[in-house]
């Protein structure tokens, strides 16, 4: 509640500054908006080139895309190998021999 009322408090003394002011007020805006563009636009130019650099970047492991596919599938393989070996370690039945000893 007390944001609330603090919140129209500033607004009408804000409005009845604007129009008390108004002539400083164009001159602070005219002097703001050109700074800002230039602002505005270093920031443009700094994330254009950054967006430059990071495709340079990506396009370098597209180049080694079979390479790891291949190291992707043999790490699969060890894996798969690793959850056998644990399973006969643990002493239980792997899964298809326990749907074999069921029928």
């Amino acid at each position: 509640m007390v944001a609330l009322v603090g919140g129209i408090a500033a607004l009408i003394l804000g409005i009845i500054g604007l129009i008390g002011w108004w002539g400083s007020f164009l001159i602070i805006l005219k002097g703001s908006v050109p700074i800002i563009l230039i602002l505005g636009g270093a920031l443009a130019v700094y994330l254009g080139m950054e967006e430059i650099k990071e495709g340079k970047t990506s396009e370098i492991p597209a180049e080694n895309t079979d390479e790891l596919k291949t190291e992707v599938e043999n790490l699969k393989e060890e894996l798969k190998e690793l959850k056998e070996e644990k399973m006969d370690l643990d002493g239980d039945a792997k899964p298809e021999e326990k749907k074999e000893e069921e029928k």
